[in-house]
């Protein structure tokens, strides 16, 4: 298959240490994870084709949006209950979950809350806080009342005219302090994500922002390197001075700098993905300190597992029990399109839901 000893080997190391952290990763085709699409966001990045409005001014499609979400939340969580179906993990991503309100956030975790089956028994819950502009202390709050386990804060550089030109309008301090604010209100699972070969960046730059990682060493780093994503401005544009990017050779020295540093400090690989176009033909890697991998990240890579999609931009992926083929149902990725035609998103999951239930009780029977 044309694959280096080195790359083979890296996927072996990360196998194991799924298994490690998942002991029960091919056994879990009886349960399902669940993923919450929250479509807003402060600013659309340069690189980003996510689902992700911009939301100010917005606050219409936002009440919509909720109002649809927490129906998909209750009718899909009375399902699982009266089915006897578990959830193995949540994962709250976008955009960026966080920049709805702080109230709106308590009421949409209220709602799991009382929708979802033992949600106390859930493994992970997970929100994105990749915007360091979105978080506030009423929001933390918000987080440690609901027992959410883990958050991101995404810096993806620690170079300040890089952020600017990306369209990330938060700076290099706001990250520092965000972080040591998550710390302070008793965040011990962050995870941040870096990206490797930003415009204007080599690796005299990348090394900067490793070095200014080391000084908060979260429990986890998603190292990506830049794809250019047809739909994203900064593929519409990257002639331009502004998107220059650095030489193949370089992107390699970029990873192997991350690969390095990660060994150094404690980390361990343990999830991987490519994706098209993607600089250097390497791909994305998910580092970890011991105990603390994402385990919805190992599950939405791996394929082994249901996941329920919910929100805007959500596509749901149901592995069949018995055989393990996969299909897959996507919701609309623009808030109004998604307020008009929830209730007929809802009815499809509902219909899918019951043909892998059938599945699912096949396969307890043949066990």
């Amino acid at each position: 298959y044309l694959v280096t000893d080195e790359k083979i080997a890296l996927m072996e190391r990360i196998v194991d240490r799924q298994l490690q952290s998942l002991p029960d990763l091919y056994g879990l085709r009886d349960e399902v994870s669940v993923y919450i699409g929250i479509p807003f966001c402060p600013t659309k990045c340069a690189y980003c084709t996510f689902p992700a409005y911009d939301i100010n001014g917005r606050q219409g499609s936002v009440n919509g949006f909720l109002h649809g979400l927490h129906e998909e939340i209750r009718v899909i969580g009375k399902w699982l209950r009266d089915n006897g179906v578990r959830i193995t993990t949540v994962y709250f991503g976008g955009g960026t979950p966080t920049s709805i309100t702080a109230e709106e956030m308590d009421a949409l975790y209220a709602e799991m809350y009382a929708s979802f089956p033992d949600v106390g028994g859930i493994r992970e819950l997970t929100v994105e806080a990749g915007r360091p502009d979105t978080i506030t202390p009423e929001k933390l709050d918000v987080l440690k009342k609901w027992n959410i386990h883990r958050i991101s804060i995404n810096p993806q550089s620690y170079i300040q005219e890089t952020l600017d030109a990306i369209g990330r309008h938060h700076t290099v301090e706001e990250t520092i302090e965000k972080f040591q604010l998550a710390r302070s209100s008793g965040m011990r699972n962050i995870n941040m994500d870096l990206i490797i070969g930003l415009p204007g960046e080599g690796p005299d730059e990348f090394a900067h922002t490793l070095a200014e990682t080391e000084k908060l060493l979260p429990e986890s780093l998603t190292v990506h390197t830049l794809s250019f994503k047809r739909a994203s401005e900064m593929t519409q544009h990257k002639d331009e001075e502004k998107y220059r990017v650095a030489a193949r050779d370089e992107i390699g020295r970029m990873m192997a700098d991350a690969v390095d540093w990660t060994e150094r400090h404690g980390y361990a690989p343990y999830y991987l993905y490519r994706q098209k176009n993607i600089l250097g033909n390497l791909e994305n890697v998910g580092y970890a300190l011991p105990g603390m991998d994402s385990l919805y990240n190992i599950l939405i890579i791996e394929e082994m597992q249901t996941i329920v999609g919910l929100g805007c931009g959500a596509t749901s992926k149901w592995v069949d029990p018995v055989t393990g083929a996969m299909t897959r149902l996507a919701n609309p990725k623009e808030p109004k399109a998604y307020i008009d035609t929830y209730r007929k998103y809802i009815d499809l999951k509902l219909e899918a839901l019951e043909i892998w239930n059938a599945s699912r009780k096949e396969s307890v029977g043949m066990v």
